[in-house]
């Protein structure tokens, strides 16, 4: 073999393993933009109607930690760790909870059902879906919900996350699917980059969406109410007002027919003071039925004894979250406590508190009065207000 043919060989070798290596790097690429952007499989999906959502590789948040502005005798937090509160991922989630985007036909937010008028609850028993469909269950106020473990009225979902991703598929709700709603905030050029500053890529899925949602909920806290000035600061009650704490705190029935009563409200058992935030985190039946067309926790457990439980909400900003109970029964703070005063309606799993006042509370006037005066100290205003809270499409 001559010079020229060694040299043409060696060039044409050269050429070869360039390629190679050329190719070794193009497929690198490919393979870092699937992983950054891989297809789930859809029997994975919780809901099972997605089509294959996109699953990006990481959905653990990024960026400078959220500072959660809490008084110190606030109560335990529920944060998970693979959902470690960040500055930018609650801004996310603030733009998604009220982007319109997320329903089938663009007209509903989540924040359609959660107005910042009525504790972000709804002026409604039941909320109206974007086909029409009015729901079964009143819309939960979005009150402190970074403190309770239960967060929904039957404890079907166990996680905020859970939750936040489920009105958009739910076909009585937003009726959207998610293989849509990713298309359609990809197309815009805001989320790609917000996705990025939140979770370190600028991949969109329904994991990363709905951690930044669930994040935001949980940024919204209120303790700014006349009752924590009060209790904490250098307000007093006035006489209606005091009286409400005191038979607050007290046994509900007439001393006189029912075994250690105290003619209080009996209101302490379920809506402990020692929680802060007016909620034991628990089911119970409190009477509303004695035939149920709702089973409440017990559609989720199977349980006969869970039939017709519904979870203690929070009493915080109550005098704004009417209409009130589980299917919005009650349009005021008096029909509820005429509830409460009259004993409610037995059944097999009325709560035990319920069956104490053996026919009613036996509250006159001023007493009923006096609850609601207390009731309304835990107004806060400043937390329907907040800028942070409201939405930012206006």
């Amino acid at each position: 073999m001559n010079d020229l043919s060694k040299m043409r060989n060696t060039f044409l070798e050269s050429m070869r393993t360039e390629l190679k290596n050329i190719a070794v790097l193009i497929a690198i690429g490919v393979l870092t933009s699937l992983m950054a952007c891989k297809k789930d499989d859809p029997s994975d999906d919780d809901t099972g109607d997605d089509g294959g959502v996109f699953q990006c590789s990481s959905s653990v948040p990024i960026g400078d930690d959220y500072d959660l502005d809490i008084p110190f005798y606030a109560p335990q937090t529920f944060i998970p760790d693979d959902n470690p509160m960040k500055v930018e991922a609650v801004e996310l989630g603030r733009f998604l909870f009220w982007d319109k985007r997320l329903s089938g036909d663009n007209t509903m937010s989540c924040g359609t059902c959660h107005q910042p008028p009525h504790a972000f609850g709804d002026a409604v028993p039941t909320s109206t879906g974007i086909d029409g469909i009015a729901g079964t269950r009143n819309s939960m106020p979005l009150v402190n919900m970074v403190f309770q473990p239960v967060i929904t009225w039957d404890g079907g979902k166990s996680t905020l996350e859970e939750q936040m991703g489920e009105p958009v598929v739910n076909p009585i709700e937003m009726h959207d699917d998610w293989m849509t709603v990713i298309t359609e905030l990809e197309s815009d050029t805001m989320y790609p980059s917000m996705f990025e500053d939140a979770f370190g890529s600028p991949c969109i899925d329904r994991t990363r969406a709905q951690k930044a949602m669930a994040q935001f909920v949980r940024s919204m806290v209120s303790f700014n109410s006349r009752y924590d000035r009060v209790i904490y600061g250098p307000e007093t009650f006035t006489p209606l007002e005091q009286l409400g704490l005191e038979i607050w705190d007290l046994e509900g029935g007439d001393p006189d027919i029912v075994p250690f009563a105290q003619g209080g409200a009996d209101c302490f058992h379920c809506h402990t003071l020692a929680t802060e935030i007016f909620t034991d985190n628990d089911f119970h039946n409190n009477g509303l039925d004695s035939v149920f067309t709702d089973s409440g926790r017990g559609g989720v457990t199977g349980d006969p004894d869970d039939m017709g439980l519904f979870k203690t909400p929070s009493l915080r900003n109550i005098e704004f979250s009417g209409p009130y109970m589980h299917d919005g029964r009650f349009q005021t703070l008096e029909e509820v406590v005429e509830h409460y005063n009259s004993g409610g309606h037995p059944s097999p799993t009325i709560d035990p508190f319920m069956k104490f006042t053996s026919g009613g509370l036996f509250l006159d006037d001023e007493k009923k009065a006096a609850l609601i005066a207390f009731m309304k100290t835990l107004s806060d205003p400043d937390f329907l207000n907040n800028p942070d809270y409201q939405d930012p499409f206006d």
